[in-house]
């Protein structure tokens, strides 16, 4: 490996490529390139960050919130979700 990757730790050799435009990291799942990034450590930073994510990529809000479990109807009295302590009757 090149010279410009030796301070980086030994596991993410392989997750981070030099390209001319910058730094990359790439998802080992996908295979996609994540950048680019001024520094190799800038990239491990933004790799790292994902990890602890569970937004996927193209998910939508309500997809999102579903996963929460947050209410997908407001209340038009309160603006605030319905929740489990009223009844959801579509019009």
């Amino acid at each position: 490996m090149a010279s410009h990757l030796n301070n980086i730790p030994a596991d993410y050799v392989s997750r981070i490529a030099q390209r001319a435009d910058g730094y990359y990291w790439i998802d080992l799942e996908t295979a996609v390139e994540f950048g680019p990034f001024v520094t190799a450590s800038q990239a491990i930073t933004d790799m790292e960050s994902s990890v602890d994510s569970e937004y996927e990529v193209g998910e939508t809000l309500q997809e999102a919130e579903a996963e929460l479990g947050i209410a997908d109807w407001m209340d038009p009295d309160t603006g605030e979700p319905a929740g489990d302590h009223a009844p959801h009757i579509e019009d």
